[in-house]
């Protein structure tokens, strides 16, 4: 996991690589350490088995409430779709992130996934 933070506090990135969501101390403390995140880089892939995979990658409901935890503005998943690495379809995380986005009320423009070579301009 990383912060990083241009001069201009609404310009700070979290980037979190492999990571299980725990308890979700550790994203409630880049809130509290590091104030407003303009820009959350979250896991949504290669969760399955939960049994297995719980402590190293998140799950895309677990991202959603990572994003939540840490306060951030927007979001961008990473860590699926490029192929197939545990359990889940290929497209499990997309669909899953869709109904977990819903179910907490929040728009799907607020936390977002790119196709390969796909730009996003903030």
């Amino acid at each position: 996991m990383g912060v990083v933070r241009d001069r201009d506090a609404a310009r700070t990135a979290y980037y979190v690589a492999d990571s299980g969501y725990g308890e979700g101390r550790n994203f409630r403390l880049v809130r509290e350490r590091h104030g407003p995140i303009r820009l959350a880089i979250l896991p949504i892939g290669a969760y399955e088995p939960r049994w297995f995979m719980r402590s190293a990658h998140m799950n895309p409901a677990e991202s959603v409430q990572a994003f939540i935890d840490c306060g951030a503005e927007l979001a961008l998943g990473h860590h699926y779709g490029t192929f197939q690495l545990t359990d889940e379809a290929i497209d499990a995380p997309l669909v899953a992130l869709a109904e977990a986005l819903q179910t907490a009320g929040i728009p799907a423009g607020r936390f977002r996934t790119l196709r390969p070579g796909q730009v996003w301009e903030l």
